[in-house]
């Protein structure tokens, strides 16, 4: 009997090379940079001459930094100083009592009641995103990250502003956005190198072009609809739901710049991290027939072509199985940093003030002290005794505490919606002379994209 084949995963650099090697490997993919005894060790430290960074495997630390003390872990500026540009100071990248009053405005709007007025538009980008497929159904190789990027952008513009990505300004702004990826922002200086405030960081001349064209057009969108809102004639969406929040402590709502640092976040993390979960649970479908014909079956529930009910999302448990398991395997945010404000001691080692802590997504879903068999596809495992324990200590695609992710529930009902009309919609079959090779920049892609062969099912006999 063949050994099934496991889904595809970057090489591991050797052990031990020079900084300047490591540079230029971490320039090219952030996982291939990084040495094979990871997904062992329960902890690694690496040394330069301008910092010291710590990866944390062993659940009881992630515990203890997302968990326990997550005040005395701020997230790192390394990784922020390239994402400035476009987001500001956005949830995503600030701190302390800012960070704070942020999430006191952010989080009811995506409370689990907000989740069902939400579910309209999501049905709606997922209609359309099937419409868009159409003409590519037949059997040719087609690129599905850029199909599943654009279902997801169309699902961020419906529940935040009302509108569809035909619209004139969201397209705009999904074409830009494409464009910053390209110029790879999180590559800065400022993520190798500790600098003064007063430093310049040297981005790149199109990252700071594209990243102001883009808060330009959100500005337009958000002028609008606070014109909307004082006159009372405002959507009840998402966008409307967050800049009419006012901070329980201090009574206040955000400004409009504030309102656009979030806005750039929501599309980056709801866009950029739902397409690449869609894109590679597409793609592990596509290599295990079976999984996605069980798929198929349970997304009869779907059949009426008129909105369901919210429920009916309840009963796509093995969809929803995996999508997680597409979560698990390629993490859209392969690492998180943090940083120590005092000295620490982790397993028998001395920790100095101002260390990086590294929490690793990707490490830590494919721990080979952790899962069983963690290399390979299987949405079953959430049923098991090893997966449920690792559900709870090692699994953390919307990273875990009181910095989670506040879109995770919102995230798992649009993967796992939109999984389920597409594989209702269309059979998807792998393209055997290119296969995936996985990279991590912004988040996990494909390095020339996923290719798929789609073929149309007979959904009509319904």
């Amino acid at each position: 009997m063949s050994t099934p084949q496991l889904p595809p995963k970057p090489k591991a650099r050797p052990d031990r090379v020079s900084l300047l090697r490591y540079l230029r490997l971490f320039r090219q993919d952030l996982l291939s940079a990084q040495p094979q005894r990871l997904y062992r060790a329960w902890m690694a430290e690496f040394r330069t001459p301008f910092f010291r960074s710590y990866m944390c495997n062993d659940p009881q630390l992630v515990d203890l930094v997302l968990k326990q003390r997550p005040d005395d872990f701020p997230k790192s500026n390394r990784i922020s100083e390239g994402l400035r540009p476009l987001l500001g100071n956005s949830v995503f990248l600030t701190n302390g009592e800012t960070w704070k009053r942020q999430r006191r405005i952010i989080d009811p709007a995506f409370e689990g009641g907000r989740l069902r007025d939400t579910f309209p538009a999501m049905w709606a980008a997922g209609q359309a995103a099937v419409a868009r497929l159409h003409t590519a159904a037949d059997g040719a190789p087609v690129e599905v990250e850029s199909h599943a990027s654009h279902a997801a952008a169309d699902v961020i513009f419906r529940t935040l502003f009302s509108i569809p990505i035909e619209h004139e300004i969201a397209a705009e702004v999904f074409d830009q956005f494409r464009e910053h990826q390209r110029t790879q922002p999180v590559l800065n200086l400022g993520a190798f190198v500790p600098l003064p405030k007063w430093f310049p960081r040297f981005h790149r001349k199109q990252t700071i072009e594209t990243a102001a064209v883009i808060r330009q057009l959100i500005t337009k969108l958000t002028q609008d609809r606070m014109v909307a809102i004082r006159a009372a004639e405002a959507p009840d969406d998402l966008a409307t739901k967050i800049m009419t929040t006012v901070d329980p402590e201090t009574g206040a709502t955000f400004d409009t710049e504030e309102m656009v640092d979030q806005v750039a976040i929501f599309f980056l993390a709801g866009h950029e991290t739902s397409a690449s979960a869609l894109a590679w649970a597409l793609y592990l479908l596509a290599m295990h027939p079976d999984w996605q014909e069980k798929v198929a079956k349970e997304a009869h529930v779907l059949a009426s072509p008129v909105l369901p009910e919210f429920s009916v999302v309840s009963k796509l448990r093995l969809t929803r199985d995996v999508f997680r398991e597409a979560l698990r395997l390629y993490p859209p945010v392969p690492m998180m940093v943090r940083e120590t404000t005092c000295p620490e001691h982790f397993r028998d080692r001395d920790v100095p003030e101002g260390s990086q802590v590294v929490l690793s997504p990707w490490h830590l879903h494919r721990h080979e002290r952790l899962w069983d068999n963690p290399d390979a596809f299987d949405p079953a495992r959430f049923g098991t005794g090893n997966g449920k324990q690792c559900l709870r200590e090692a699994y953390m695609p919307f990273s875990a505490g009181q910095r989670v992710c506040t879109g995770a529930g919102f995230a798992m009902v649009e993967g796992t919606l939109l999984l389920a009309l597409l594989v209702r919609a269309y059979r998807f079959e792998v393209v055997s002379e290119c296969p995936p090779v996985p990279v991590a920049h912004l988040t996990v892609r494909g390095k020339d994209g996923i290719w798929l062969r789609l073929h149309r099912r007979d959904v009509e006999a319904e």
